[in-house]
């Protein structure tokens, strides 16, 4: 499968299941602690970039709400839609995230969660160097990346008729991406999930 027709099913199955996403995930309570050690560590206001934004909750929203100029990315003009929505004191884009751009140095913090494992391999590292130019130095980069390398597809994703798509390096390999983008990884922790899991990266720029 090439690259833009993986990024349409992405795009097809976020727009289809969008609110059942947010039912099965807990929406608006997820990454709680996350949230809040992030906030104890930006000034207000900070400039916040939340690529792949999902429906604005609960990232976008909790960050606006503190105070912070939040930019969000999606791919899905539905999740666009509903955060507009949700978070009308944030701006959003239906971007490709691989393909969007920002001023250098026009963050103070990108927050990526659970996105990158969507975005085509072969673009993933390009993403990150440039993601590496759009936060200021000394700003924050926090992901969730694959925990071992995979790429696939599951049929009837969420128990829809729409399927998903993910694709991912070993944490080590994208670490080492981030690394070479210019960030200095200051903890990274396992995130159980079913079967398997993610890893939590906590990085700053050099």
């Amino acid at each position: 499968m090439d690259n833009e027709a993986a990024k349409e099913l992405v795009r097809r199955g976020y727009d289809a299941l969008s609110t059942q996403y947010d039912e099965a995930f807990d929406g608006e309570t997820k990454y709680g602690p996350w949230l809040a050690e992030l906030l104890d560590r930006l000034l207000v206001p900070s400039r916040v970039l939340d690529l792949g934004c999902g429906s604005g909750v609960p990232v976008a929203l909790t960050l606006a709400e503190a105070g912070h100029q939040v930019t969000g990315v999606d791919l899905s003009e539905v999740q666009v839609k509903r955060a507009r929505k949700r978070v009308p004191a944030a701006t959003f884009l239906q971007e490709d995230a691989a393909k969007v751009d920002f001023p250098p140095g026009g963050f103070d913090a990108v927050v990526c969660l659970y996105a990158l494992i969507h975005i085509p391999l072969d673009e993933q590292q390009t993403l990150l160097r440039r993601i590496g130019e759009w936060v200021r130095p000394g700003g924050l980069f926090v992901a969730t990346v694959g925990s071992g390398a995979w790429t696939g597809s599951e049929e009837n994703w969420l128990g829809g008729e729409v399927p998903m798509w993910w694709s991912q390096a070993d944490a080590s390999t994208t670490r080492g991406w981030i690394e070479e983008a210019g960030f200095v990884v200051e903890r990274e922790e396992f995130v159980p999930e079913e079967n398997s899991g993610h890893m939590l990266l906590w990085t700053a720029r050099g």
